[in-house]
């Protein structure tokens, strides 16, 4: 395994969706924002706010039900395909997108951006060009949901991951780990996943490339 890992590591290079968190300004990849966050900023506005007495719609269920027409999109195109998706997303989506921008400038000059609501339109409007950029790719995801849900055991155990003595270690694990999911991503038992790759790392004339998760799924089917 640490021939694998030796010979095919290599710097990616491409979109990453992440949040807001200024670190990642320091990538060389094109960010993709994440709308699950922008929405939870929202969220947390309403929170803030206690209860609605007075009946009236808040700007936070504002700012909440336009994003969810974005996910109702989402919905309505999971089953097209690539071209017929990014049709949809540059006509429907952009459209609302558009709306929705408008609506974020006209507020962001009526709440203060010390307030709950006033820190969720700001982080809207600060990561709009990357919010927006999913609309650029019908590969892309409206929000990395699906990311975090595969780390979430991994964050659930860190206290475990302080056993990484050094940053060999802690990239090691790193790397098994993006395996072992990028494996059930792909349909396949992470455990018979890295026993078969260990076989097959044993021969001279081993082809890495079949080794690949999406590789082997392929070759299953």
């Amino acid at each position: 395994m640490s021939h694998f890992l030796a010979t095919e590591q290599t710097v990616f290079k491409g979109y990453l969706q992440v949040d807001g968190y200024a670190g990642y300004q320091q990538a060389s990849n094109k960010l993709v924002g994440c709308w699950a966050h922008a929405r939870r900023k929202f969220k947390e506005a309403i929170v803030s706010q206690g209860k609605n007495k007075t009946g009236q719609v808040s700007k936070a269920d504002m700012a909440l039900n336009m994003i969810a027409k974005l996910y109702r999109i989402e919905t309505q195109i999971q089953s097209l395909s690539l071209e017929e998706r990014l049709y949809f997303r540059r006509t429907h989506s952009r459209a609302q997108l558009a709306i929705f921008k408008q609506w974020l400038e006209k507020s962001a000059q009526q709440v203060s951006n010390k307030s709950a609501l006033g820190e969720a339109i700001y982080y809207s409007l600060n990561q709009w060009s990357k919010l927006i950029r999913y609309t650029e790719d019908s590969r892309l995801n409206i929000d990395n949901n699906r990311a975090e849900r595969a780390v979430k055991p991994f964050v659930i155990g860190r206290k475990n991951w302080l056993f990484n003595h050094n940053h060999r270690g802690a990239e090691a694990s790193a790397i098994l780990y993006s395996m072992i999911e990028t494996a059930k991503a792909n349909g396949l038992t992470p455990f018979d996943y890295i026993e078969h790759c260990l076989k097959q790392l044993s021969y001279a004339d081993c082809d890495l490339n079949s080794l690949l998760p999406w590789n082997m799924a392929l070759a299953k089917t």
